[in-house]
């Protein structure tokens, strides 16, 4: 809250310096726990708003889902009952249709390629739609990781994934990733992972190299394959009605910190993949390099169906970006 307590007016009247704002918090909703990288670079933000500001301006944190799931906290900003939140771009399509196609297999080729779809006309129209139906401000989008697949066998190449049951979590994108590819995608809760594949009741999952690693994959799967399939953002989402609250300067500072807290947060995902593939081989495990037109090609039933669905060639203009 803004303005002058009787605490203020006292301390004005004894000759006492003070600050005639007190400081505007904004809390911020997030999946991830404390110790991951999204926490982390949260925590970076935070400081740096609070520094930048000289702090009048903080930022407070409720990590592993306190506020609720994604969807949760999206409606909470939709209020302004929340202030900040992440969300990946192809996650806009459960309310934006044409925004799922971001996070098809093999659509996005890497971050800088994300970038230049989130910044172009279809990107710009979707952050519009968003900010004019939901109430969501896009301030940013950040390099989450890309995702890759462990298995019990060597993935040379895509006619090795003729017939592996493959866990996959229970989205779209990631089913038809390894239903395509000619896996036999295998939906089941994160937390049974790791013994499904100990068991061989699944032969791979697929997941980003820092949660290959974080939940120990490696030591129950010999093989990492660089399939790099959907690749992952991270936008940072504010609510236009907290937005609104801020003063031109406090906006400008945010967005300062925030593209530079993005800017840090997506050269440690980068440095951290890189250390992980040679930490991966330090511990035995056999890295292969499978070629990756095959399975783009692979995808283009899924690519027609989705231009059909939302009735327009959409899929080919994204990947030539």
């Amino acid at each position: 809250m803004k303005g002058i307590n009787k605490l203020t007016l006292v301390l004005l009247s004894l000759g006492v310096t003070v600050s005639a704002q007190a400081a505007t918090t904004l809390k911020m909703g997030m999946q991830a726990a404390v110790g991951s990288v999204e926490y982390n670079s949260a925590k970076m933000l935070a400081d740096t708003v609070d520094q930048m500001s000289h702090g009048e301006l903080k930022i407070t944190l409720y990590p592993s889902a306190q506020l609720g799931d994604d969807r949760a906290m999206m409606q909470q900003l939709t209020y302004g009952d929340l202030d900040l939140t992440y969300a990946e771009f192809g996650r806009i399509g459960l309310w934006i249709p044409r925004a799922e196609a971001v996070a098809l297999p093999y659509v996005a080729k890497d971050y800088a390629h994300i970038r230049r779809m989130f910044e172009s006309e279809f990107g710009q129209g979707v952050r519009d739609e968003m900010l004019a139906k939901f109430n969501w401000r896009a301030l940013d989008t950040w390099y989450n990781g890309t995702r890759q697949t462990t298995s019990n066998r060597a993935l040379k190449s895509i006619q090795d994934f003729q017939g592996l049951k493959l866990r996959v979590p229970n989205a779209k994108p990631n089913l038809n990733f390894a239903k395509l590819s000619g896996a036999s995608p295998t939906p089941m809760a994160f937390s049974e992972v790791y013994l499904a594949l100990q068991t061989n009741a699944v032969d791979g999952q697929e997941n980003p190299l820092p949660t290959i690693k974080a939940m120990k994959f490696y030591e129950v799967q010999d093989n990492l394959a660089m399939t790099n399939h959907i690749v992952n953002d991270q936008m940072v989402l504010v609510s236009e009605t907290s937005w609104q609250k801020l003063s031109e300067k406090e906006q400008q500072l945010i967005q300062d910190a925030v593209e530079k807290t993005g800017a840090a947060h997506t050269a440690t995902v980068k440095a951290q993949e890189e250390e992980l593939v040679s930490f991966f081989k330090s511990q035995g495990v056999n890295v292969t390099y499978p070629e990756l037109t095959p399975f783009r090609q692979a995808m283009e039933p899924l690519y027609r169906e989705f231009d059909q669905k939302i009735g327009e060639p959409l899929i080919n203009k994204l990947a030539n970006m």
